[in-house]
């Protein structure tokens, strides 16, 4: 019976067979999310990772392993070609499929993973130098009577310009900005540092990504200049304290042909020394003669459109509100006008005559004469606290 023969497993084979699961290596089940399978991977990385286990070959044999697995299961065509035939499928020396190994330049997969630890975006090329200009802030003082009405403005705003000799370029005319060499145009230079690639400003065009060799003698290479600018602004009626006012455009300008920053008007409103505002409603005390509170009559009470009649009736005791419908404030995002609310204050007399004096002793002789109806607050306080110290005792 003639021998059977079997064909010989190649070194390749063993290799591939003898490999641990990819899912296994990262601690992570088959059906993790893309996020998943990188926290795993950098938990292990940082665990493996030489720098931190020097002279262990064990760690290090390790740290590729977990390098491997994560080149995989990170990219979903290599994922998809290991779920369905294992190493094989991924193996380059099985199938014609894409390498499971990796030459030793981790930078690519390292930049995705700690590119927000180490600084610099992985390899994906430089920033670009054109930025928007910076937003400004002007603060302006106003009467309520401004703020209510609405008034109009001119400002002085130093800023930024864009130079007009260099068109903003920071050139000087006739020539131009030439490519860093030392980035490449990129603005950012890498540093190996072990396995690490890490990212960095370029030290020579700062990020810019281009060198001027040859200056403009106006901004000396900057684009912009100082400059004071005088704006008229508008602000419309019913602001208050907080309110802020975009000018579009009116801000710094941007740096290598970007746009500009908007200036902002902040608003405050000064106090007033008769009317107190909450919203869009008004507030002032009006003093009045006890005689008037007694007997009632008329009061002149100011108002921002001028004085008008309020109506006293007799009898008022300090601290009572009247309001006067439509006499505050028309809000400035629309809505109906508020109230303008008087509070009447009853006011003591002072520096009395003698004659004053005797008359007032006449007239409290005579009210105390009478019943308690005259003064049903004081004596209910009273009664009170008579009642409070008896249940003492």
């Amino acid at each position: 019976m003639p021998a059977l023969s079997y064909p010989a497993l190649s070194r390749e084979s063993v290799v591939t067979m003898s490999k641990r699961d990819y899912y296994e290596v990262l601690g992570v089940s088959r059906d993790s999310s893309d996020r998943d399978i990188k926290k795993a991977f950098r938990r292990m990385a940082m665990k493996y990772h030489p720098d931190r286990n020097p002279d262990d070959k064990e760690s290090e044999d390790k740290f590729k392993e977990v390098n491997e697995a994560y080149e995989v299961l990170s990219d979903a065509q290599k994922k998809g070609a290991y779920d369905q035939y294992g190493h094989a499928g991924v193996d380059p020396n099985m199938r014609g499929g894409h390498g499971g190994g990796h030459d030793g330049n981790f930078s690519d997969i390292f930049g995705d993973v700690f590119g927000d630890i180490f600084g610099g975006g992985g390899g994906r090329g430089g920033r670009s130098s054109v930025q928007r200009g910076a937003d400004l802030r002007y603060n302006m003082e106003m009467t309520l009577e401004e703020a209510v009405r609405g008034v109009e403005r001119s400002i002085q705003v130093p800023t930024l310009v864009g130079c007009e000799t260099c068109d903003g370029t920071g050139a000087k005319p006739g020539t131009s900005a030439k490519v860093c060499g030392t980035c490449g145009g990129q603005g950012q230079v890498r540093m190996q540092q072990g396995f690490f690639s890490v990212q960095q400003t370029c030290p020579t065009c700062h990020g810019e990504g281009k060198v001027i060799s040859d200056p403009c003698n106006d901004c000396h290479g900057h684009g912009r200049k100082e400059k004071t600018k005088t704006l008229s602004v508008k602000i419309p009626a019913g602001v208050d304290t907080g309110d802020r006012i975009r000018l579009a455009g009116e801000g710094e300008a941007g740096t290598h042909g970007g746009p500009a920053g908007d200036l902002y008007v902040q608003v405050h409103v000064k106090d007033h020394p008769i009317f107190e505002r909450d919203g869009k409603h008004l507030y002032c005390e009006v003093p009045i003669s006890f005689v008037d509170a007694a007997l009632g009559g008329e009061l002149e009470v100011p108002t921002l459109d001028g004085r008008v009649k309020l109506k006293v009736p007799s009898e008022t005791q300090t601290g009572k509100m009247f309001r006067l419908r439509g006499k505050g404030v028309a809000p400035v995002r629309g809505g109906s006008t508020g109230d303008l609310l008087v509070k009447v204050v009853v006011e003591t007399p002072v520096k009395l005559s003698g004659r004053q004096k005797d008359l007032l002793r006449e007239f409290q002789e005579e009210m105390e004469q009478g019943t308690h109806k005259h003064s049903p607050k004081k004596h209910g306080f009273f009664d009170s606290v008579k009642k409070f110290f008896e249940d003492m005792t």
